[in-house]
């Protein structure tokens, strides 16, 4: 995964997580994951990024991931998805607020139907 691809998926989890406020757990995640990616740099700008204004950040990631992630493969988006809905999950629950963060980036990117596939099982 290069540097790009990195950046993008730990501010995909850092804006899905953020969206009812960061508790301690998904802070773990979130260092935890630039920790097995090798990437604090990127977790650091990814908390940069979302820092700069924290109310307009899930637009502006949104932005951000039409010029990244949207150009990826469709496994690769649904792989990205995947790896939030997973960690949400992991601490016990997903809120219906990261639930439908996440299908709205799905619908953005067409893969609605292939996350809809994978949380079902």
């Amino acid at each position: 995964m290069n540097s790009e691809q990195k950046k993008t998926l730990l501010l995909l989890k850092l804006v899905i997580f953020n969206y009812h406020g960061l508790d301690e757990e998904e802070k773990s995640i979130l260092s935890s994951t630039a920790a097995k990616l090798e990437a604090p740099e990127e977790l650091k700008w990814a908390y940069e990024f979302y820092e700069q204004d924290s109310l307009t950040a899930f637009d502006r990631a949104r932005a951000f991931f039409k010029t990244t992630i949207a150009t990826y493969e469709k496994e690769i988006q649904t792989e990205f998805l995947h790896s939030v809905w997973s960690d949400a999950q992991s601490k016990g629950y997903v809120s219906e607020i990261e639930a439908m963060s996440m299908l709205k980036l799905a619908k953005d990117w067409g893969v609605q139907k292939e996350l809809l596939i994978l949380v079902r099982k």
